[in-house]
């Protein structure tokens, strides 16, 4: 039997995604990377894999935001995705995606949601006074960081906390709920809300 089918959309680093490249290669996640997808053709990302799964396209230089959407949406499609895993992609995915992949399209925000949607997510949570502090997964839907939540992950947050200590902390714990949840997703026990929605 083939392994599930996961492909990453990234736009910076990729810590997210080696989390997940690291589970594959110790055999704690059962799947296979089979395309990491970005809108920056620079991010350091698309490195963490060979060539031939790399796509990247410029996003600024595109005629139209529906330009890059429909080219993203029909890159993805040709890899066949069990899942698509938003990991540190900063683009607001089209509705057209999110229609294509609706039932297995997943994202990774630093942020105990519905709290900080959007960006800043660390200083934001300073600024709030908030004791804690986290990440969430969650179904990805056309409003921004706005799909139901799956799983979050808590820390506290120190007294002597900056943004980037607090970022920093977080993201070990941020790199288990994503490996958790895929476990999960690849496993069969993730039932997607549109499955809910038919089924209530």
């Amino acid at each position: 039997m083939s392994l599930p089918r996961i492909a990453v959309l990234a736009s910076g680093r990729g810590s997210n995604l080696q989390a997940i490249l690291d589970a594959i290669a110790s055999q704690q996640l059962a799947a296979h990377v089979v395309g990491v997808f970005s809108d920056k053709p620079g991010c350091a990302a698309l490195n963490r894999v060979d060539e031939a799964r790399r796509w990247a396209l410029d996003a600024k230089q595109q005629s139209s935001r529906a330009a890059f959407d429909e080219a993203l949406t029909a890159a993805v499609a040709a890899v066949r995705p069990d899942w698509v895993v938003c990991a540190g992609f900063m683009r607001i995915l089209g509705d057209g995606f999110v229609a294509r992949f609706a039932d297995r399209l997943l994202n990774i925000h630093p942020s105990l949601l519905p709290k900080y949607k959007g960006l800043h997510t660390h200083r934001r949570a300073l600024e709030a006074g908030d004791s804690e502090h986290g990440s969430s997964v969650h179904w990805v839907i056309p409003a921004l960081d706005a799909g139901e939540v799956i799983a979050q992950t808590r820390i506290p947050i120190l007294a002597d906390d900056t943004p980037e200590t607090l970022a920093a902390r977080l993201l070990p714990h941020e790199h288990q709920l994503m490996v958790a949840v895929l476990q999960r997703a690849v496993s069969g026990e993730l039932a997607p809300p549109v499955s809910k929605a038919s089924g209530a």
